[in-house]
């Protein structure tokens, strides 16, 4: 492999390369698709709140908003899950809520008269798929009566493959729809089995192949490591039938065991989890077989086929990440539909009820159905936009961050700074007078970088006194 300048591989792909690090640095921390994160959320922000950043996103008519919407229900728990989830194989019991959705639709339309163009609409779970298409397409022309997709709006949805049909993806691309994600997590059987996720190749190939025919791009997979049973060699055989399946992306997300947040996770057998060694293996096993297999690495667990928007987006820093995950669609205010589902406002995270009953009974008297958020201040604007540099393209550009909020960077960050250094000893960073830049070793472990410009962490989040986030390997 060829060595840049910093003396550290260009592009390292042996499994073994990392693992003499994992001791030092395998720790709790956030994944940062929030700063600050969700851990800061209060119900000190309220309904009058949302009120006033709405009136405020609505003066930007000329710019086009994003859309989240969450449909919350499965007909199983899966036992990695970390999802706001409703269990129910009786379908009657969910036909209410997409209801409450079309109210909440209009409550949010009448706050936004000015501005009802969109460049970006995701609707996740739960599983989406989980309605019919009639009850989809139902749900989806009252949302487009009030938000019009902008040209080249990126329409997406999550799918289980286990309950997806192919008139699901039929009618989904009569509305518009373009893009697609499929949970596989995994394709040995045994350890579908410790998941309550037992899932066919055959099933995630004939949606990912009528997608293709019908022009969708950016068809992502998604894998998870870490989980019981899982060892390199069998895994491998995963990220192998993966490459054959032919997707543009795929995420390659590291297993967030949280027993004492999840209560479902308590039915893992721990011991049959891979140790952090054998977990980061795993993950090296998928970087070196997409690295080969021509993907390129997309922030720190996504990978993509050089064509691929995602790609164009990170040559050409461009690439954002917000609570669906990267992004390349701009979009400055995020709304959020349904229970749990959190919005990105002037300046400010909210978050809907995450109580069926809850946001059913503010929605029907007529109220956004707020229950927490919080309002960013200057500094957490800074320190968002650098962290999200670090996750996004792993370095940090000190002249135009100083240019853009008028600050000298190594004084502001000099204890941040300070924090970096030890990491740079292990050659994870490369600390210079204009710039920061991860290894491609760091690249790993981009999460405990970032870690260092999270002032919350430093001065002590608002937690129960309970481990709050996932580790970072």
């Amino acid at each position: 492999m060829a060595a840049n300048q910093t003396g550290f591989d260009t592009r390292p792909t042996d499994r073994k390369t990392i693992s003499h690090l994992i001791g030092r640095h395998d720790k709790p921390g956030p994944r940062y698709t929030s700063y600050p994160t969700a851990i800061e959320f209060d119900d000190q922000f309220t309904v009058d709140h949302y009120h006033e950043r709405l009136e405020l996103a609505n003066a930007r008519a000329e710019s086009p908003l994003s859309a989240y919407m969450h449909l919350p229900f499965c007909e199983e728990r899966c036992l990695f899950c970390g999802c706001h989830v409703i269990i129910t194989k009786k379908r009657e019991k969910s036909d209410p809520y997409l209801d409450l959705l079309k109210k909440e639709i209009e409550l949010v339309a009448k706050r936004l008269p000015d501005r009802r163009s969109i460049s970006q609409l995701h609707l996740g779970g739960g599983t989406p798929t989980y309605y019919s298409p009639d009850q989809l397409a139902d749900l989806l022309s009252k949302f487009f009566e009030y938000f019009t997709p902008a040209s080249g709006a990126e329409l997406a949805l999550e799918v289980d493959p286990r309950v997806t049909t192919i008139d699901h993806i039929d009618t989904l691309a009569s509305l518009g729809f373009n893009r697609v994600s499929m949970g596989v997590q995994d394709l040995t059987l045994e350890v579908q089995e410790r998941i309550n996720r037992v899932q066919s190749r055959e099933s995630t190939e004939s949606i990912i192949n009528r997608a293709k025919s019908h022009g969708f791009t950016g068809i992502n997979v998604d894998l998870i490591y870490g989980l019981p049973l899982q060892t390199p060699e069998k895994f491998e055989q995963t990220v192998k039938a993966v490459i054959e399946m032919g997707v543009d992306r795929v995420a390659a997300y590291s297993f967030a065991f949280v027993p004492w947040m999840r209560g479902h996770q308590k039915k893992i057998d721990e011991s049959e989890l891979p140790d952090a060694r054998t977990k980061m293996e795993l993950f090296a096993v998928a970087r070196e077989l997409f690295l080969g297999a021509g993907y390129e690495p997309i922030g720190m667990d996504h990978f993509a086929l050089p064509d691929d928007e995602l790609s164009k987006a990170k040559r050409e820093g461009r690439l954002r990440r917000n609570f669906q995950g990267y992004s390349v669609i701009p979009s400055d205010d995020v709304i959020g539909f349904g229970i749990s589902a959190i919005g990105d406002v002037r300046r400010s995270y909210v978050q809907n009820a995450k109580k069926l009953s809850t946001y059913g009974a503010m929605v029907e008297s007529g109220t956004l159905p707020v229950e927490r958020g919080v309002p960013r201040t200057e500094d957490d604007e800074l320190r968002r936009d650098v962290i999200h540099e670090l996750m996004c393209n792993f370095k940090i550009a000190i002249a135009r961050t100083e240019q853009d909020y008028d600050i000298d960077f190594g004084e502001y960050f000099k204890e941040d700074i300070a924090d970096l250094r030890r990491f740079e000893e292990d050659g994870l960073v490369v600390i210079k007078p204009n710039e920061i830049t991860a290894t491609p070793v760091g690249e790993l472990f981009v999460r405990n970088l970032a870690m260092c410009f999270d002032a919350y962490l430093r001065e002590g989040h608002k937690g129960s006194g309970k481990p709050t986030f996932s580790r970072t390997v």
